[in-house]
């Protein structure tokens, strides 16, 4: 249902995320971070960037960041920007009789819309601080997307 590469741009964001506003980060280190290939991840950050949810600079203090803050980022902007959900609109068999839709595309539709909504009330920020307050016992693994990155993040704007 969902597809690598939402789940590699939902790892990418949420690290990203986790970092803080403002704060840049390379692509060696999130891929690292969120254990995506690097070849893949280059692609997912480069659909993040043309949907303007991440920020991308070259040079020895470039990286990528967030555009807006976590919590105006949902997780239905990152879906849409690298692989939307297709809802059902008219019959996938292509038959011409099916003006509408059959009740188990009907309610296949319904599902999905459902899946959307839900995708569209969660931010960033509210992964993140869900993550943080979690007993999970999954957390610990979780939240190696969160944590400090080992190489020295640059703060865009700032000047050394």
């Amino acid at each position: 249902m969902i597809s690598q590469t939402i789940e590699y741009a939902l790892r990418a964001m949420t690290h990203l995320a986790g970092l803080g506003e403002g704060v840049s980060v390379n692509s060696e280190t999130i891929a690292t971070r969120t254990k995506v290939p690097p070849g893949y991840l280059s692609k997912v950050l480069r659909d993040l960037v043309v949907a303007g949810l991440v920020h991308s600079q070259r040079g020895p203090n470039g990286g990528f960041c967030l555009v807006a803050p976590a919590s105006q980022i949902s997780m239905l902007d990152i879906i849409n920007a690298v692989d939307p959900i297709e809802r059902i609109k008219r019959c996938p068999l292509g038959n011409p009789l099916h003006v509408e839709l059959c009740p188990l595309h009907l309610r296949l539709d319904h599902a999905l819309s459902l899946i959307e909504r839900e995708f569209g009330r969660t931010t960033l920020a509210e992964i993140i601080h869900s993550n943080n307050a979690s007993n999970n016992p999954s957390s610990p693994q979780c939240q190696s997307l969160l944590a400090p990155t080992p190489v020295m993040p640059t703060v865009r704007g700032k000047k050394d």
